[in-house]
């Protein structure tokens, strides 16, 4: 098929490295679908999704479905030949993945079958991954279960955030796609199952799951904290405010004292997790704007020298 008309399905930034890919390539993009607008921050400002600036900016002609299961008629008339989605943000109803001649096709941050769900790069870090990567698949109706068309990996370093490996894993994605989306024009390659029998979940992270949990030990509350920089945050309270973290680093230091205790060392928050401590480089206090500890331990931190984070 010659210049299939495509459809793009994906809200966040993330999905705006596949549209651009699609965009730089020529290809036909006829429409794309994302989230509808919300009002952010305390100012509750009407904010667009990034996939949608991005397409206003080519003049590609965009659809917010505020339940697309029941509204999916707009996507349909668009007459695509091809859909393909990345961090969309809705279940998919079958009477739209049934529809396109060349299929459904969507790139999801992990390697399938391990991590199906919506925050798969946070929970790869968070769980103790050395590695993940991309997957491109098939749709099905089922979360993230589709057979596998392409993957590729991506190595987690020890200091990587959520944050740093987000962006490191945006080119390895639409370097992905690139490679892969002529041969499901072209309907020549090869989708292998996957293995019901390896499959774990990256879901949505949920509130309780923001709070650190200092029974994980030390490298699983240093996992924690820095799988979840710069959203959420995770946080611990002092006094019964939250405390976010915004920047955390292992450190060769030891203490005696219970898990929680902290202290101030070298313009850092220590924080000790069984005898070893974690520092932490920037935090927000409940309320408060994001801050580095100097300036912290000038002001509102000045006397929590010995407290206990719980």
């Amino acid at each position: 098929m010659v210049n299939p008309r495509i459809v793009f399905m994906g809200t966040p930034e993330f999905g705006c490295a596949i549209l651009q890919e699609l965009i730089d390539e020529g290809r036909n993009v006829v429409g794309i679908v994302c989230q509808p607008d919300k009002l952010v921050g305390r100012k509750q400002v009407l904010t667009f999704p990034a996939a949608k600036n991005l397409a206003l900016e080519h003049d590609i002609p965009v659809i917010q479905p505020i339940r697309i299961r029941t509204d999916y008629e707009g996507v349909l008339a668009l007459k695509p030949d091809l859909i393909v989605t990345c961090a969309y943000g809705q279940f998919i109803p079958d009477a739209v993945l049934d529809y396109p001649a060349l299929g459904c096709i969507n790139v999801h941050t992990s390697l399938l079958p391990a991590l199906r769900g919506g925050a798969p790069i946070q929970h790869a870090i968070i769980d103790g991954y050395d590695k993940t990567g991309v997957t491109v698949m098939e749709m099905s109706s089922r979360m993230d279960a589709g057979a596998i068309i392409a993957q590729r990996e991506c190595a987690i370093d020890i200091n990587d955030t959520y944050g740093s490996l987000h962006d490191r894993l945006m080119p390895v994605a639409a370097s992905l796609l690139r490679d892969t989306i002529d041969s499901v024009i072209n309907k020549t390659y090869t989708a292998i199952p996957q293995d019901e029998d390896k499959v774990t979940f990256g879901l949505n992270i949920t509130k309780e799951e923001e709070r650190i949990d200092f029974s994980r030990g030390y490298i699983g509350v240093y996992n924690q904290i820095r799988g979840l920089i710069p959203a959420p945050c995770a946080y611990f309270c002092v006094d019964g405010k939250k405390v976010k973290i915004w920047g955390v680093e292992l450190s060769d230091e030891t203490c005696d004292r219970e898990t929680g205790y902290l202290y101030y060392k070298d313009n850092r928050l220590a924080v000790v997790v069984e005898n070893r401590v974690l520092l932490i480089s920037f935090l927000q206090l409940e309320g408060k704007q994001k801050m580095g500890i100097k300036e912290f331990k000038n002001g509102a931190g000045r006397n929590w020298e010995g407290k206990t984070a719980r």
